[in-house]
């Protein structure tokens, strides 16, 4: 007797397992649609951060829309520029959200490549509100080892022996930026220093657990030299018929950018990263992707329309809340030519290779 009531008590377990929907598998529903649309790939994965920067490609007259897959909370939006299969997606702000969506369109498509755009703050006061940056490498600058107070340049930090943390990049002093200090010393500060670290990346062609270190990653070669294409091209210059800059924007391929979760709207430290690391552009999100890209080896570009001097110039507020639609439709300008000569170099590629 006592056998029969463990076997109905486990039947009866067992059936509210199965009542309970397991929210990490995928529908068999989107399964299928995911299976069918990765037949007739592969496609250039498009990564945007908000929707007032997609709005203006999915307006565009070169994007022609098919159909859309709604998965884990994101929108993948399938079309066509320039007859190149794209595959469009919005992260949301900042890192997370950037390096789970990228994750997610590479792992559920077959993709080939990824362009990443968008606006981003400027940190390089030879470039201008307006003009779109292409970085070389990028970096995320908000992964620190904060040294305790008392400490200097030539103390080992914590962990630093086991390899965890570094000092091979470069550190910032608090006490450099002190003001008003009275009678104690200009070079003290207890905040003290903060040491720039890399992230641990983990290859998909490398030994599982086994790290390594990444803190410049490269933007893709021969996308790299695609983008050299796009300097001369026309971009906008004007918001709407009363407000326009007085410098008509470009294209331009800079050294370096850099993401963290900071809206950076300092001066001061606008200046350490452009004058510390050469970083002309700072973002929220394009290091992430550029990571998660390393990771899985995937091709990537990043293109970032500057919609204001980070920590202001001669405007008393920030002058994103005026030009950031300006700078959104340029990057899309950008992106629309960059995918038509993608194309047609394929095309061509292809024709010779048949």
């Amino acid at each position: 007797m006592e056998m029969v009531v463990q076997r109905i008590f486990l039947i009866v377990i067992l059936g509210l397992f199965t009542l309970i929907p397991n929210y990490a598998a995928i529908p068999s529903t989107t399964q299928r649609l995911i299976n069918k649309v990765n037949k007739d790939g592969p496609y250039l994965g498009i990564v945007i951060p908000n929707m007032f920067e997609m709005n203006p490609l999915l307006q565009h007259s070169h994007f022609q829309s098919t159909n859309t897959i709604d998965f884990a909370g994101k929108r993948f939006r399938f079309g066509t520029i320039h007859e190149q299969q794209v595959v469009l997606v919005m992260t949301g702000l900042a890192m997370i959200n950037a390096g789970v969506t990228t994750q997610l369109l590479l792992s559920l498509f077959n993709t080939k490549g990824v362009v990443h755009y968008g606006i981003a703050g400027n940190a390089n006061s030879s470039m201008n509100i307006g003009d779109v940056t292409i970085p070389q490498f990028l970096a995320h600058t908000a992964l620190w080892n904060w040294q305790r107070y008392g400490d200097g340049p030539d103390d080992e930090l914590a962990l630093e022996l086991n390899g965890d943390y570094t000092r091979n990049i470069g550190y910032l002093n608090f006490a450099n930026y002190s003001t008003n200090v009275g009678n104690c010393s200009s070079g003290d500060n207890l905040l003290n220093n903060v040491w720039y670290q890399p992230e641990e990346i983990f290859p998909v062609d490398g030994v599982p657990e086994q790290r390594q270190h990444a803190f410049w990653v490269p933007i893709d070669s021969y996308y790299l030299e695609i983008s050299k294409k796009l300097e001369g091209l026309e971009l906008e210059k004007c918001v709407n018929s009363t407000t326009c800059l007085s410098i008509t924007p470009k294209v331009a391929i800079v050294s370096k950018g850099a993401s963290a979760n900071i809206f950076l709207d300092n001066a001061s430290y606008r200046d350490f990263l452009y004058n510390k690391f050469g970083i002309s552009l700072v973002d929220m999100e394009s290091a992430a992707v550029a990571l998660v890209c390393q990771q899985q080896r995937v091709p990537y570009v990043v293109f970032r329309a500057l919609s204001d001097l980070a920590g202001g110039g001669s405007a008393e507020s920030n002058e994103a809340s005026v030009f950031a639609s300006l700078a959104a439709n340029n990057s899309v300008a950008v992106v629309v030519e960059f995918v038509r000569i993608l194309a047609s170099m394929e095309r061509e590629w292809q024709s010779l290779n048949m």
